[in-house]
C-alpha cells in the first residue's frame, strides 16, 4: 500500500494511504482548510488560526495510531482491515458539514454541521471514493459512525466520552493558542483502550482499562478549562454574539439563505456580505472594534428556567435585543445578548475493565472513591457559562433591572 507523510505540529507525522489522499483531494474536504478550528478565537489568541482541515487529518491520525494498538491485542483480532478503513475515513470525515466561523451558525437555529454532511458523505465525489474501495454501503456507515448510530464496536472512537475528535481538538487547541489548559495524557489514554462486552447492552464496543482513569479525568478537566478560558472567553463570545447578529439580519434581508451557508468558506462569507451588504456591525466586525461588556451574570446566580430561553429561542432573542437597545438609546443591533448554548461540561459514559477483570460502565454517577461527576460538572458548568450584555459603546445601565427584564421575558 502506497503511503504519505505529511508533517503537523501537533503529531509530528502523519501517515496517509492512498485512499485518503483521494478523500483529502475532494473539493468538499479542501474546503476545511478555510474553516477555522475556532472560529473569531483567533481575535483574542492571535495564533488560533489554524482550520478544521488539520484538526480531521490530526483525527485519522489517532484513529490510525489507535486501531493499530487496538489490533495488537489478542481479543481484537476480529477488527478487518475493512472496518478499519471506514472508522479512519469517518475519523477524517466526521466535520465536513461546518459551517464558516465553527459552531456559531448552529446557535442560531441552522441545521446541526451532522445533518449538513449527510449529502456530503452519501452523495457525490465522497461517495463515490468510498463505494469503488470499500462496497455501495460504504457512505452510509461512515456516516452511521459520525452520528453515532453505527452498530460497530468501535463507534466510541469516533463518537463518545472518550472520542478522538474530542482529544485532538482539546490537544490541537491548547497548542495553537498559547495556553497551557489542553495537557492530556494521550499516549496513556490511547494506549488504554481496550474493546469488552458491555454490561448494558452484551455487545462488543470500546471501553478504558480502569488504570487510565486519572488520564480520562485530565481530558475532562482540560475540557473544562479550554471552555472557561478560550471557548467561552467574553471577547470570543462578544465577536460571536456580533457574528450570529450580523448573519441573521444577512439571511432576513435576503443577502444569504440559511441553506447556502454550509457552502461558503469563512472568508467567503464575509466578501459575500461585504460586497452585498456592508453595514456597521460588519464593519466593526472586521476591524475587531468588538462590543463592551455592559453587564454579566455566572450562570450559578440565575434561575435557569427564567433565563434558558436565551440560549435556545433566537428569535426572540433578537427582538429583546431590540426593544433594550430602543430603551437605552442605542441602534437595532448595537446591544447584543449572549447566553452559550449548553454544553455537557463533562459527560462521561463509558464501559471500564476493571482490574479484577470485571467490566463496569462509569457513567455521571462515578464509583466510589472517584469524583463526584454529577455535583462537580454542574458546579464546574456554572462558573464557565455567563450571561452576557454587550454594547457597541459604553453605556450606562442598571444590570438588577436588565436582569429582572430578562427573567420576565419568558
Amino acid at each position: 500500500m502506497h503511503f504519505e507523510i505529511l508533517r503537523d505540529p501537533v503529531w509530528n507525522n502523519i501517515r496517509v494511504d492512498e485512499l485518503t489522499l483521494n478523500l483529502v483531494d475532494t473539493e468538499v474536504f479542501q474546503r476545511l482548510r478555510y474553516v477555522r478550528q475556532l472560529g473569531w478565537t483567533y481575535l483574542v489568541y492571535p495564533g488560533a488560526t489554524h482550520s478544521r482541515f488539520e484538526h480531521a487529518l490530526g483525527t485519522h491520525h489517532l484513529s490510525r495510531r489507535t486501531l493499530a494498538l487496538l489490533c495488537e491485542a489478542e481479543d481484537a483480532a476480529s477488527i478487518t482491515e475493512e472496518e478499519q478503513t471506514i472508522v479512519r475515513s469517518a475519523a477524517l470525515l466526521h466535520d465536513v458539514g461546518h459551517y464558516p466561523f465553527s459552531h456559531a451558525l448552529e446557535e442560531i437555529g441552522a441545521l446541526h454541521h451532522e445533518a449538513v454532511a449527510r449529502p456530503l458523505i452519501t452523495e457525490g465525489s465522497v461517495a463515490s471514493l468510498l463505494t469503488a474501495r470499500l462496497g455501495k454501503d460504504a457512505p452510509a456507515r461512515v456516516f452511521d459512525l459520525i452520528r453515532g448510530n453505527s452498530e460497530s464496536a468501535l463507534q466510541g472512537l469516533i463518537s463518545g466520552s472518550l472520542d478522538l475528535d474530542k482529544i485532538e481538538y482539546l490537544k490541537r487547541d491548547a497548542f495553537m493558542c498559547g495556553v497551557p489548559y489542553g495537557e492530556i495524557d494521550v499516549d496513556r489514554l490511547t494506549n488504554s483502550l481496550v474493546l469488552v462486552d458491555d454490561p448494558e447492552t452484551g455487545r462488543r464496543a470500546i471501553g478504558v482499562r480502569e488504570k487510565a482513569l486519572s488520564a480520562l479525568e485530565s481530558l475532562l478537566f482540560a475540557k473544562y478549562q479550554m471552555y472557561r478560558n478560550v471557548y467561552w472567553h467574553h471577547a470570543v463570545r462578544s465577536a460571536t454574539a456580533m457574528y450570529k447578529r450580523l448573519v441573521e439580519d444577512a439571511v432576513q434581508a435576503g443577502v444569504v439563505s440559511v441553506e447556502s451557508l454550509a457552502r461558503y468558506t469563512d472568508e467567503g462569507l464575509m466578501h459575500r456580505l461585504e460586497s452585498a451588504w456592508p453595514t456597521q456591525l460588519l464593519v466593526a466586525l472586521k476591524e475587531r472594534r468588538l462590543y463592551k461588556r455592559a453587564a454579566e451574570w455566572p450562570a450559578a446566580e440565575l434561575d435557569a428556567d427564567k433565563v434558558e430561553w436565551m440560549a435556545t429561542d433566537r428569535r426572540r432573542v433578537a427582538e429583546k435585543e431590540n426593544e433594550l437597545a430602543k430603551e437605552l438609546g442605542l441602534a437595532p443591533g448595537e446591544l447584543l445578548l449572549d447566553y452559550p448554548t449548553k454544553t455537557q461540561m463533562l459527560g462521561l459514559d463509558i464501559p471500564v475493565l476493571r482490574r479484577s477483570g470485571q467490566v463496569e460502565r462509569l457513567t455521571g454517577e462515578g464509583w466510589i472513591g472517584t469524583i463526584n461527576l454529577p455535583s462537580l460538572s454542574e458546579e464546574l458548568y456554572k462558573s464557565a457559562r455567563w450571561l452576557r450584555v454587550f454594547t457597541a459603546k459604553r453605556t450606562s445601565l442598571d444590570p438588577r433591572r436588565i436582569r429582572e427584564a430578562l427573567e420576565q421575558s419568558r
